[in-house]
């Protein structure tokens, strides 16, 4: 979820496997039978965050990928990406299902030079890269993949 003003990127969410690597990530989740994409971002945005004061904006970016679970299954993954617009806030665990409080370990704001320095894998890939467009009014003509 990306904020103009100032410039903050938030939802980014750090797993808390002590096996696996860690890595940040946005706020996601699946569609509900009959949900456009922009209600479900809403919804995964309101339940991940606890945030109810927001804008769900523009379409930015599309993107596929497998990814492998803790038991080394593939798992495709269709995400799309919108911007979202807040004046920020305290950010809450209050929605979270079981398995993302078992799961994630830590959220945070983010400025854009914090998230470019990021030592830590960041998903999707070139979101730093992609978010700093956004930011700067450069928006793609079309939804790219965000590592195009």
């Amino acid at each position: 979820m990306l904020k103009p003003r100032p410039y903050r990127a938030s939802g980014l969410v750090l797993p808390s496997d002590p096996g696996a690597a860690g890595a940040w990530f946005t706020i996601g989740g699946g569609v509900q039978a009959g949900e456009s994409l922009a209600a479900a971002a809403a919804r995964e945005v309101s339940e991940e965050t606890g945030l109810t004061k927001f804008e769900i904006g523009e379409l930015v970016w599309r993107r596929e990928a497998i990814y492998r679970d803790h038991r080394q299954r593939p798992i495709l993954f269709k995400e799309s990406y919108f911007v979202a617009r807040c004046d920020g806030g305290d950010l809450s665990r209050a929605g979270w299902q079981a398995l993302e409080r078992e799961f994630v370990d830590d959220m945070r704001w983010w400025t854009l030079a914090d998230l470019a320095a990021c030592a830590e894998p960041v998903f999707p890939p070139g979101l730093a890269r992609m978010a700093a467009d956004i930011v700067a009014g450069r928006w793609p003509m079309a939804p790219p993949s965000p590592a195009s």
